[in-house]
C-alpha cells in the first residue's frame, strides 16, 4: 500500500486519505480522488493531497475485517457487514461469551493494523448485544498478514463464540435464624427472579428451613431428588468455613463441596458443590443485593452448563474487586458492619 502526499493529477484514481472540504469542493476520507476533483483542487490552490494507492498483495480494509471476523466467530455469533474498516460481531441468542484469549492476544499482535476487541470474558448476553469488533486501522493490509490472523483464528474452535443458557429450573432453600425477618428472604427470591429472567430460567422449588445442619439437609435431599437442575443456597449467616452449617448438609446428603471462598469481593463466601449431578452453589450474602456481585459470575456459568473448576474461581482475582453494596456500606473501611458475614 502507497500512502503519502501528491499533486492532485497524480492522485486520480486513489483514495483519499482524509476528508477534504474547501469552498466548492467536498472530498469525503476513503473516496476515490476524480479527475473532476484534481481540476477543482488546482483551481483552489492546492497544491498536495495525501492519498492512498492499494497494491498486489493487499486486502481492502472492509473485505479483511470481514475475512477476520468470520474465522473467528464460533458458535452463537453473526456478524454485519463490515463499514470503514470495522466488522462487529454480535450474540445471536442469549448465553454466556466464551473468548480464546490466547488466540485474540496472538491476533492483535501479528500486526499493529489488526485490532480485536471483545467484551469481557465470560459476560452474560443478551440476544442482539455486540460482543466484539475487528477494526482495520489501515486502508488494507498484506493478504500475508491477513492470512497469518485467519489460520490462528481457524487454529480453536471458535475464538469468540456463545454458551446458550442450558439449566433452566432452579432450586432454592433458605436458611432461618429468630434475627432473619421473613420479608428479608422474600425479597431475596425477587431478587433472584431478576437475576435468572435473561437465562430464561424459573425457580421450581423453594424451600425454607433452621440454620441446622440436619433440618437444612433433609431439604436439600428432596430439593435434589426433584425437577431442579441447579440448587442455590441462601444461609441466614453465610459460609464461614467447609465445616460449617451448608457445607455439612450437603455432604450429609452423599454430596461434595468442590471449592469454597472465591477472591471477587463481593462474593468472598461463595461456596461451590453438588449433589450427584446437580451443582449447589452456597451463595453469599451480597447475593442478596441486585448489584453485581461474585455470586453472578458463577451462576450465570452454570446455568449455561460450563465447568466451573477452583482454578477458574481462583483466577478470578485480578478485576474481582467490585464496588461496593449498599446492604454492607464499606466494611472494607474497617468499621463494623450490620452483617458481617456478607461478603
Amino acid at each position: 500500500m502507497k500512502f503519502g502526499p501528491l499533486p492532485p493529477r497524480e492522485a486520480i484514481g486513489a483514495m483519499a486519505a482524509h476528508s477534504l472540504r474547501l469552498p466548492g469542493i467536498t472530498i469525503k476520507k476513503g473516496a476515490s480522488i476524480t479527475a473532476e476533483d484534481a481540476d477543482k483542487l488546482d483551481a483552489a490552490g492546492v497544491a498536495q493531497v495525501t492519498a492512498v494507492r492499494l497494491e498486489p498483495g493487499d486486502v481492502a480494509e472492509d473485505e479483511a475485517a470481514a475475512r477476520l471476523a468470520q474465522a473467528t466467530a464460533g458458535e452463537g455469533v453473526r456478524i454485519d457487514p463490515p463499514f470503514t474498516g470495522r466488522a462487529n460481531l454480535f450474540a445471536k441468542h442469549a448465553g454466556v461469551l466464551e473468548v480464546d484469549r490466547a488466540a485474540i492476544d496472538r491476533i492483535n499482535m501479528i500486526d499493529e493494523a489488526i485490532t480485536f476487541a471483545t467484551l469481557e470474558q465470560f459476560k452474560p448476553v443478551v440476544a442482539g448485544e455486540m460482543i466484539a469488533t475487528v477494526k482495520i486501522i489501515t486502508y488494507a493490509i498484506s493478504e500475508g498478514r491477513l492470512a497469518q490472523a485467519e489460520a490462528v483464528a481457524r487454529g480453536v474452535t471458535g475464538a469468540v463464540r456463545i454458551a446458550p443458557y442450558m439449566l433452566s429450573r432452579i432450586g432454592v432453600i433458605s436458611t432461618l435464624t429468630n434475627a432473619l425477618k421473613p420479608t428479608i428472604v422474600d425479597k431475596t427470591l425477587k431478587i433472584l427472579d431478576k437475576r435468572i429472567a435473561p437465562a430464561g430460567a424459573t425457580v421450581v422449588s423453594e424451600a425454607r428451613a433452621l440454620h441446622e445442619t440436619g433440618a437444612l439437609a433433609r431439604e436439600l435431599e428432596q430439593i435434589a431428588h426433584g425437577d431442579a437442575e441447579l440448587i442455590i443456597v441462601f444461609g441466614a449467616s453465610a459460609v464461614s468455613d467447609r465445616r460449617d452449617v451448608i457445607p455439612a448438609a450437603i455432604t450429609a446428603v452423599g454430596g461434595r463441596i468442590d471449592h469454597f471462598g472465591m477472591p471477587v469481593d463481593p462474593g468472598n463466601l461463595l461456596l461451590v458443590g453438588h449433589i450427584g449431578d446437580k451443582p449447589v452453589i452456597g451463595a453469599p450474602g451480597c447475593a442478596r443485593s441486585p448489584k453485581e456481585n461474585g455470586f453472578d459470575w458463577i451462576l450465570h456459568r452454570m446455568l449455561a452448563g460450563l465447568p466451573v473448576t477452583r482454578t477458574d474461581i481462583m483466577g478470578l482475582g485480578v478485576g474481582g474487586l467490585l464496588m461496593e453494596i449498599v446492604s454492607r456500606p464499606q466494611p472494607r473501611s474497617g468499621e463494623e458492619s450490620a452483617e458481617d458475614d456478607e461478603a
